[in-house]
Formats: structure tokens, C-alpha cells, sequence
């Protein structure tokens, strides 16, 4: 028999479900729609656009890897984004990490789903989220990215390895920092579970994030996940920052 608690949570993510399937006033233009982001804004703002097949920079037209990819491999296979990062996703994106609005994971994953299954590269094996550093997640009280991952996850019928990746020192915060310094602040920022290795040996594997900038974050995940055993790692972001 169900505990209270686990019968409360359980309704609370019955609710959170049916909030997201109905009706409500679109976050971006405030018309009347079904969840968070009608069909008009979704068409308007995440419209699929030539990219670079492995860093995801928005192109001319689309390539398997442009310029900057050929002189300078990043260590993933591939990225999959939503959108540029600008109008309405900035926006979006900040109130889901900065202000509490954890509803939002909802929309913002169902763009990553269809992202996903629309790409040229195949479905990877596992989901597993970029991790946010213990001091940071302690003052958001829930990592963005993992609840980006399980529900793309669950949309797609795939395994999300949980605390696969870990982060278990704080450093800077990402934001304030350019591409060198990211880089020197997340050096050896990431490891992988022991005892989560064999989900992650093997097997395809796509890190989710909510944006990708430098690709400093990024990569520094990448290589623990292929240290750990990962045969290949694909890039899952809601936005892509523009060059």
C-alpha cells in the first residue's frame, strides 16, 4: 500500500501531467491554448533551421559539420537544439532556471522530443543531464537539466540513467565566465558513478542541457561520459547560442 507522502506526490504529478495537456493561456503571446506554448508559437519560434550537425550553430544551409567543426572536432557526435537562443526561449528558459518555474520542463522537453525524432542522427541508447554543482543546486532547490532529461526520456521510450553524471565540486558560476575560463573552471568537473558505469558503458548516450554556449560545459561532460565507457555522446539542448 502506497505511504501518504508517495500518494500525495503521485497526485501532484497527475495534476502537474494534466496541466501540461490542458487547456491554458500560452506563455509567449498569452492566447488560449493547450499547455504552456499554443501551436501558432511553436510553429513561429521553433521551426527547424539549417545547422551544423555537430555543434548545432544555425547555418545557410544545413551541413555535417561547418568550418569551425572541421578545423576542430568537439568530442560529441551531435547536436540536437530546439531553437537560437533569443526571443521567446531566453525568456523561457530563464524563468524555468532562475525563477522557479519548474511547470515549464514540460513544454520545453516536448520541443527536445520533436528536435530529436526530426534529426538526421539516430536516437541515442540513454538520456543522462548535465549536473548542476552541489552549492547551485542547493540554491535552486531542483536541477534544470535532469528535469529536462527524464520527461525527453519518457516522451521517448528511452532509459535516463539517474545521477549517472556527477558534479561533486562547485566552482564559478558559467554564466559569468568567458570560453577560457569555462574552460579552466570545469576541468575534471565531472565523473561518472561507479556503480552507474554499466548504464552508460557501451551505449549511445545523449547529454541534455538547456543551453549550449561555449560547448565548454559540454565537453568537459562528454569526455567523463566516454572515459566511463560511453560509445558515443550527442548533445540534447533546448537552445543553441547564435556565433
Amino acid at each position: 500500500m502506497l505511504s501518504t507522502t508517495a500518494r500525495l506526490l503521485a497526485g501532484l504529478g497527475d495534476l502537474a501531467a494534466l496541466s501540461t495537456r490542458g487547456p491554458g493561456l500560452c506563455e509567449v503571446c498569452r492566447g488560449w491554448g493547450a499547455g504552456a506554448l499554443c501551436a501558432a508559437c511553436i510553429a513561429r519560434y521553433a521551426a527547424p533551421q539549417p545547422r551544423c550537425g555537430r555543434c548545432g550553430l544555425r547555418l545557410v544551409q544545413p551541413a555535417p559539420a561547418c568550418g569551425e567543426c572541421l578545423r576542430a572536432a568537439p568530442p560529441w557526435r551531435h547536436t540536437v537544439c530546439v531553437a537560437d537562443y533569443g526571443y521567446p526561449w531566453d525568456r523561457l528558459i530563464a524563468a524555468f532556471k532562475f525563477e522557479g518555474r519548474v511547470e515549464l520542463a514540460a513544454a520545453l522537453a516536448a520541443r527536445l522530443v520533436e528536435a530529436g525524432r526530426a534529426a538526421a542522427a539516430p536516437l541515442p541508447q540513454a538520456l543522462v543531464a548535465v549536473p548542476l554543482a552541489p552549492a547551485r543546486l542547493a540554491e535552486r532547490g531542483y536541477d534544470q537539466a535532469w528535469e529536462l532529461a527524464r520527461r525527453a526520456a519518457r516522451g521517448l521510450g528511452l532509459a535516463a540513467p539517474v545521477a549517472a553524471l556527477q558534479r561533486p565540486l562547485d566552482g564559478s558560476h558559467q554564466a559569468d565566465l568567458g570560453r577560457a575560463e569555462r574552460l579552466r573552471n570545469l576541468r575534471r568537473a565531472f565523473l561518472v558513478d561507479p556503480a552507474q558505469r554499466s548504464a552508460i558503458r557501451g551505449r549511445s548516450v545523449g547529454l541534455v542541457d538547456d543551453v549550449l554556449t561555449t560547448g565548454a560545459t559540454a565537453r568537459e561532460a562528454t569526455e567523463a561520459l566516454l572515459r566511463a565507457g560511453a560509445a558515443a555522446v550527442d548533445i540534447w539542448v533546448v537552445a543553441r547560442t547564435p556565433a
